[in-house]
């Protein structure tokens, strides 16, 4: 791109003004639009085309006729305006100044290495674009169960390995599965697009939570939201929400967790043929919400909730592939950590270990991240060497699987240990930590 065509760029006060910082993140797009016409004197015919919508569009956008969503056109809409990616939510786009010479926020994703140039023998991406757009494929519900079996063997992975090298191909397939939407499809294999694009979306979501980059995740939850309400999947809306909830636990907003989860709990409600087992993880995510504001009376009536609810499942029933997780190994563990969460110790202890010794030893995350909060519980008691073994157990599966989360837990039990750091049993256990997870401990005792 010469310097002439090269878009030009924003004005400082606009992209520093609060007005604007707040549409940004609310993605009020409709209010971005308005300020950059009146603040930068970039009119919507050439808002449109820096954009690639359309005069109309960006028209029906600023009147509030029409609202954008999907991650692709905020991505082209930070690209053609200049608009920095972490104000939108996105990651840092490859024209934004060198992140050496920049502010970093503190959930920013840090810069990638270099590209290596692509070997002669591929097409480059935008060729991959055009080719995609040439040809109409031709789908079938055999198509649908492959997207959907895809989905499937990329949650077993990210149980095994976390999620941040699968991420570059979910959101791949991702953008293929929404491109094919633009074309007139019949309506059962248009709603079936729909329901992968919105898992597709709430995958990427959960792989960037996993990495705790909370503004990412949150973006692709919310257009999960969105895709799933086309098609008025309130189950499946309810499933975002309470992931939603989830994430609001680790970033300390309880109140947001509460509001989020009452509001998952509404929408299955209120859909057609809601199962006893969507109920149940709707119940335990609001136990976690009302532990981690310290309601004791709540969490324990909504873990009471939850065990009334997995009682009832049948195993007749038409469950969400999405929602197969949540075994009766889950509901006890889950429990477990609620208790914790409230400083239950006692009563979380026995729950979580019955819960270890039924866990599959294929998902490296589950055993690491319930064996830590296993260890919590035991040193909570006073039960140092205990606490110790257990968490010197946990440092191999958690050495073998990609997760900021679990990286995050392991870090609060080493700080945990540093009144009993000079005991042998806590020496051993931080050998064992540097040897296999370094980047906790750091490089020198504290």
């Amino acid at each position: 791109m010469t310097e002439q065509s090269r878009p030009q760029e924003l004005p400082v006060r606009l992209l520093t003004d609060p007005e604007m910082i707040k549409a940004c993140q609310a993605r009020d797009i409709a209010n971005v639009f308005r300020l950059v016409k009146i603040r930068a004197g970039i009119y919507p015919s050439m808002i449109g085309k820096r954009c690639g919508l359309t005069p109309s569009r960006v028209g029906e956008v600023m009147s509030g006729r029409r609202q954008l969503q999907h991650m692709d056109v905020i991505e082209r809409i930070s690209d053609g305006l200049r608009i920095p990616g972490h104000m939108l939510g996105l990651a840092r786009r490859s024209w934004e100044t060198p992140q050496a010479l920049g502010v970093t926020d503190r959930e920013q994703i840090q810069e990638q290495a270099p590209k290596q140039q692509l070997p002669s023998s591929l097409p480059g991406p935008e060729v991959d674009s055009i080719l995609a757009m040439a040809t109409r494929a031709s789908l079938s519900a055999a198509t649908l169960e492959a997207f959907r079996s895809s989905i499937e063997d990329y949650w077993r992975r990210d149980d095994q390995h976390g999620g941040e090298a699968l991420r570059p191909a979910i959101v791949g397939q991702l953008r293929y599965v929404v491109g094919l939407l633009e074309e007139s499809r019949p309506p059962t294999i248009r709603n079936g697009l729909y329901s992968v694009a919105a898992e597709l979306a709430r995958l990427t979501g959960w792989t960037y939570f996993d990495a705790r980059q909370y503004s990412q995740a949150r973006a692709y939850f919310t257009q999960a939201l969105h895709l799933a309400k086309e098609i008025d999947d309130r189950q499946f809306m309810a499933n975002v929400l309470a992931c939603m909830s989830l994430q609001a636990t680790y970033q300390d907003k309880p109140a947001d967790s509460l509001a989020f989860v009452s509001a998952a709990q509404d929408q299955a409600r209120s859909a057609p043929g809601t199962t006893p087992r969507v109920l149940a993880m709707l119940s335990m995510r609001e136990a976690f919400a009302h532990a981690t504001l310290g309601s004791r009376d709540s969490t324990h009536r909504a873990i009471g909730d939850a065990t009334r609810h997995f009682e009832q499942i049948q195993a007749d029933d038409a469950e969400p592939s999405w929602v197969a997780y949540f075994d009766e190994s889950k509901l006890i563990v889950d429990t477990g950590i609620a208790h914790g969460r409230l400083g239950e110790a006692a009563t979380a202890e026995p729950l979580i270990a019955d819960a270890l010794r039924r866990e599959d030893r294929t998902n490296q995350r589950g055993r690491a991240f319930h064996s830590f909060w296993l260890a919590r519980t035991q040193l909570d008691q006073g039960k140092l060497e205990q606490a110790c073994q257990t968490a010197t157990q946990a440092l191999e599966p958690a050495s073998a699987v990609a997760s900021q989360r679990v990286s995050g837990h392991l870090r609060e039990f080493y700080d945990e240990l540093a009144p009993h750091r000079d005991e042998p049993v806590a020496l051993a256990f931080e050998a064992r930590l540097r040897a296999l997870v370094p980047a906790v401990s750091g490089s020198t005792r504290p």
